[in-house]
């Protein structure tokens, strides 16, 4: 959760599921992080591009709205990544 706080300050996160697929097939990110309550197809989408260019993927424990919280949106996140 640190790692995400940090990325937050310095403006490197990349919020959002469109934004993350993008990048993810460009193979620009080093770590992707998803909600608990993620919706299935998503996380399959996800986990299969971070599986095909060997890029971490993170299962967090808080669901979508927590993460909005803490990245200090006033909306729900489902995908972020660095």
């Amino acid at each position: 959760m640190e790692e995400l706080k940090e990325a937050l300050k310095e403006k490197k996160l990349i919020i959002g599921t469109e934004r993350t697929l993008k990048n993810l097939k460009m193979n620009n990110l080093k770590k992707v992080y998803i909600a608990s309550n993620c919706k299935q197809e998503v996380k399959e989408d996800i986990e299969h591009y971070c599986k095909l260019y060997n890029i971490l993927l993170v299962r967090l424990k808080e669901n979508n709205e927590e993460l909005g919280i803490i990245c200090k949106k006033p909306f729900s996140i489902s995908v972020l990544s660095i």
